[in-house]
């Protein structure tokens, strides 16, 4: 119990370290870890390299709002919480804004904790109703994803063509980033320019080009001038805002944790509708919730008695060393998650006062530019001059959702399409229609 509890916290320091690198996302090292795992049996065996492995996840799914927030570098699960952080930022408030999505994340812990009771006996229930179903589910996903992209017209184009294109502008843009996003999703899927030895790494130019590039860029042009970061004693967030918050980013991120494909920025969304959130701060809190449960329940799912869930990268990297076979793993991953989540939020107090006394010496333009370097060597360290091809590309894609005023999240059809396709038994057809096949 010692031994993996250390392990944990081993976990969430070096993802304190990872967070603070744009891009570099805890898959990556963790994919890197489980190549030289069979090296590293000796000193750490496989199911203690699974409690390295959870307190890796819960670390970096509560650290990674820091390059979000203050550096406008997000990634698939965090997309959604760069606008309104943004906002905070440009306020002076970017502290509190990482600190209700920490607050957030906290709340996704507890209901991780809450749900260990019933989820193996549930969990197993849902997933033997659901499984066949699965393909059109994804496409309601998917429909719904595009139709709630809502016409942001300022009804002041002269009657006519002009009109209708100031109202269905954003809506074309949305579309054409999906389409071309799921081209792009393809070609990586069957005909990608990345190396055969890091082909776990295959996504990485692609969600650095669609959602951070795009951001960074559009800092560099507007010439962002950050006022004074406050750092203040109390957030402006009740006790039944948290509480709200938390069950709506819960929502999204168990659906999101459950089903194969969905993000927990995609999962965030749908809750938020559902629950008609329209407050920054309760949006905020709910993203945190939903991020942590996405990325900590999705593995917590692979310990599940009687389930064994491969849901999201981590699962599938741990499937290929270890299977936990006792409910003595499941309730230790559980505690493990807790910890780290509990030491992550203390690690994020401290971050969060320390960059801001960075960003208050540098100018956020040398941020931002610093920031793209980084990524760039990232994406060329990672994965050769052919994943910054990928990169460039799929910048080009993510910039069609920020110069149109259009949902980011319609970039996540690089993921969406395919794997419907697929799911749905087409997907080979479709790449041969392509000449990818």
């Amino acid at each position: 119990m010692a031994i993996s509890l250390l392990l944990t916290a081993v976990g969430v320091l070096a993802a304190a370290l990872l967070s603070l690198v744009p891009a570099l996302h805890v898959y990556n090292v963790a994919g890197l870890v489980i190549t030289f795992s069979a090296a590293l049996d000796p000193v750490l065996p496989p199911e203690h390299l699974a409690m390295l492995l959870v307190g890796m996840v819960t670390g970096y799914a509560m650290l990674n709002t820091i390059p979000s927030v203050f550096l406008s570098a997000p990634d698939d699960s965090t997309v959604f919480i760069v606008h309104p952080g943004q906002k905070y930022l440009l306020q002076g408030r970017g502290r509190e804004a990482a600190l209700l999505s920490g607050i957030g994340g906290l709340g996704g812990v507890a209901v991780l904790a809450l749900l260990t009771p019933v989820a193996p006996t549930f969990l197993s229930a849902l997933r033997e109703i659901l499984q066949p179903h699965l393909h059109w589910i994804l496409w309601a996903i998917i429909a719904y994803v595009l139709l709630s992209e809502w016409p942001k017209g300022s009804d002041r184009a002269p009657a006519g063509w002009r009109r209708w294109w100031d109202g269905w502008k954003s809506l074309t843009a949305g579309l054409v980033a999906f389409m071309l996003s799921g081209v792009l999703g393809f070609i990586l899927l069957y005909r990608s320019l990345v190396p055969v030895r890091v082909a776990h790494q295959s996504l990485l130019p692609a969600f650095v080009g669609l959602f951070a590039v795009p951001w960074i860029l559009q800092n560099l042009l507007s010439r962002v001038t950050l006022p004074r970061q406050h750092i203040s004693a109390t957030l402006d967030a009740t006790p039944g805002l948290i509480v709200l918050g938390t069950i709506g980013g819960a929502l999204g991120g168990l659906f999101a944790a459950f089903f194969p494909v969905v993000t927990g920025g995609v999962g965030g969304l749908l809750a938020g509708h559902a629950t008609a959130q329209r407050d920054d701060r309760l949006f905020l809190v709910s993203q945190g919730a939903s991020k942590v449960i996405t990325y900590s329940g999705a593995l917590l799912l692979f310990f599940v008695p009687r389930l064994h869930l491969t849901r999201g990268g981590m699962a599938w990297m741990l499937s290929t060393v270890w299977t936990a076979h006792t409910p003595r793993s499941y309730y230790l991953a559980v505690g493990g998650v807790v910890f780290s989540g509990v030491l992550s939020f203390f690690l994020l107090l401290l971050m969060t006062r320390v960059v801001v006394r960075v960003i208050s010496r540098i100018h956020y333009r040398w941020i931002s530019l610093g920031t793209l370097v980084v990524l760039v060597a990232v994406v060329v360290a990672t994965t050769g001059w052919g994943g910054l091809l990928i990169c460039a590309v799929a910048a080009g894609i993510g910039l069609i959702p920020v110069l149109w005023g259009s949902r980011r999240t319609n970039a996540m059809g690089v993921l969406l399409l395919p794997l419907a396709l697929t799911m749905s038994g087409v997907g080979d057809a479709v790449a041969r229609w392509m000449g990818l096949l």
